[in-house]
């Protein structure tokens, strides 16, 4: 069977280098291919003559961008062989096509609103928003000491444990494809799983009996959790899990949960039949605020 690869969008920022050295270090935990594109459109075929200037430009953009990204993996992941190549598309279609037979997609990520790589902004969020497949973005700076919790001193490390795997989810929707993809990449890295779950009583309960239906509803919120998770506790023993249903918004759960995260896990809705894709509040706000790597998990 063939292996998918894990595959990097570049432009050149110092984002979607961060994502190539990200997404080399996972294909090493994986064991998988790595394969490094770059998409812009108009690029002309390389057997093709080209006698204007400007016409040249993007074709040796890719090649500079490609080879460059390829000899930084080899330096810094030597155990992992990566392939590159030009795609003459537009980059949200190609990287979303390269998605659907990628195990996963790594971008560079600026939040919103940065001056950095086209990939680093909207191309990126449009691509979370339409992949199949999961996402990951990458902020620039983080490295590979920030993978792990720190040393006896509080210094950065590359020589002790991975920091948790934060996984945040929603009950009213099928989870199966988050808690597979969280499980995996705890598995992977041999580190912990914090799962939290926000809940809130219903708006026309929030003034009343407080004490009683508070006390009602978090136990039934922690019942659910647990009901969802045990199956993936049996599956996977091996995997260390810290549960939290939380009465608290969304948002606030998954910024605390991601504090000391070394992968964030998120689900984003799928739309049938709607034109492009949906990314959540709560989603965008993690990708604004978060400084450890998203994962976004697209779900029914």
């Amino acid at each position: 069977m063939m292996l998918r690869p894990i595959v990097v969008g570049l432009d050149g920022s110092r984002e979607s280098l961060c994502a190539a050295d990200w997404a080399a270090r996972e294909a090493a935990r994986r064991g998988l291919p790595l394969r490094l594109v770059h998409a812009w459109e108009g690029m002309p075929k390389d057997e093709e003559p080209v006698s204007l200037p400007e016409l040249k430009v993007p074709q040796s953009r890719a090649r500079t961008i490609l080879r460059g990204a390829v000899d930084r993996v080899r330096a810094q992941s030597p155990q992992v062989r990566p392939t590159a190549a030009p795609i003459r598309r537009r980059p949200t279609e190609a990287l979303v096509a390269e998605a659907d037979s990628a195990e996963l997609l790594v971008l560079g990520s600026q939040g919103f609103g940065g001056l950095g790589g086209l990939l680093a902004g909207s191309v990126a969020m449009a691509v979370v928003a339409r992949a199949r497949r999961p996402v990951v973005l990458v902020r620039a700076g983080f490295d590979a000491v920030d993978e792990h919790v720190p040393n006896g001193d509080g210094q950065t490390s590359a020589g002790t444990a991975h920091r948790p795997v934060a996984l945040a989810l929603d009950l009213t929707h099928d989870c199966h494809a988050l808690l597979d993809f969280a499980f995996g990449a705890a598995r992977y890295r041999n580190a912990p799983l914090h799962v939290v779950y926000a809940w809130r009583l219903p708006h026309a309960h929030a003034h009343a009996d407080t004490a009683g239906e508070h006390d009602v509803a978090s136990r039934d919120a922690e019942w659910a959790l647990d009901s969802v998770l045990d199956p993936w506790r049996d599956k996977h023993p091996d995997v260390t899990v810290h549960a939290e249903a939380e009465d608290t918004r969304p948002v606030h759960a998954v910024l605390r949960a991601a504090e000391h995260a070394g992968l964030l896990v998120l689900g984003r809705e799928t739309r049938r039949g709607a034109a492009g894709g949906h990314t959540g509040h709560v989603t965008r706000m993690a990708i604004q605020h978060v400084g450890c790597p998203i994962a976004v998990v697209a779900h029914e």
